[in-house]
């Protein structure tokens, strides 16, 4: 009897092959990237900037800051992402984030969870999309992101504890500086959530870091609320050096 489910797993694999997520080849027994498109994804590894988690070009020492988090610590404790959002992975968020490609968020939520710090007694919450935004996109993929994690690293899921405030224009065009202001007073949390923030570890999730301006407005208001910590974790993330200032 045990080599039916062997014998059924067998047959689904050939009617219904592992497929690479990025150039749509059959794959073997595990899904993800073929040995073709896994080198065009630039994985981040340290080192890292011990605050925003960018990657630094050379060796440096534990616990060292790039320029803009010495100029200016952000809001969060810190943030670490997976890979580099480049002309060659930027394919990979955009069909999660907008085709409803969603047969890869195992495997984001995997690659997720093991960027994340070991923390004890952790809220997840992602960053909320406005109400009329949703509807028009019919999910949020950082909620989408954070609770399968939130499942598979045993945390608690939030998932309306922030509120986005206002409908704001989109961030792609805009400056740093454009981006902050954009996302100013965006976020608040929710009234009926604010005690269950107190003095507890938050991680923040979402899809893509690129200046760190809406990552920062929502942690503004859940330290407000009282949260002790709030460490941010996306997918992906811009590299190029955050500009000073």
């Amino acid at each position: 009897m045990q080599g039916i489910p062997s014998l059924f797993k067998k047959t689904l694999d050939f009617l219904i092959p592992l497929r690479c997520i990025k150039c749509g080849d059959i794959l073997g027994e595990h899904p993800g990237l073929c040995t073709r498109c896994w080198p065009l994804i630039p994985f981040i590894s340290a080192p890292v900037c011990a605050c925003c988690g960018l990657p630094f070009e050379f060796e440096i020492e534990d616990g060292a800051l790039c320029g803009a988090c010495l100029y200016e610590r952000p809001a969060f404790t810190t943030a670490r992402s997976v890979f580099a959002y480049t002309t060659e992975s930027k394919e990979l968020i955009l069909k999660f984030k907008h085709l409803d490609v969603l047969n890869t968020l195992p495997l984001f939520v995997q690659w997720m969870a093991r960027v994340a710090e070991e923390k004890q007694d952790i809220l997840c919450i992602p960053v909320p999309l406005h109400r009329i935004r949703l509807f028009m996109r019919t999910y949020n993929q950082a909620a989408l992101l954070a609770r399968a994690l939130a499942k598979t690293k045993g945390w608690t899921y939030l998932p309306t504890t922030l509120l986005r405030t206002r409908k704001t224009p989109s961030q792609g065009t805009l400056s740093a500086k454009e981006r902050t202001t954009n996302v100013a007073g965006a976020f608040r949390v929710h009234e009926n959530k604010k005690s269950a923030l107190k003095g507890r570890t938050i991680f923040l999730i979402d899809d893509v870091f690129t200046t760190g301006a809406t990552l920062n407005g929502c942690t503004k208001a859940l330290r407000k609320a009282g949260a002790a910590e709030v460490h941010a974790l996306t997918l992906s993330r811009v590299v190029k050096a955050r500009q000073v200032g």
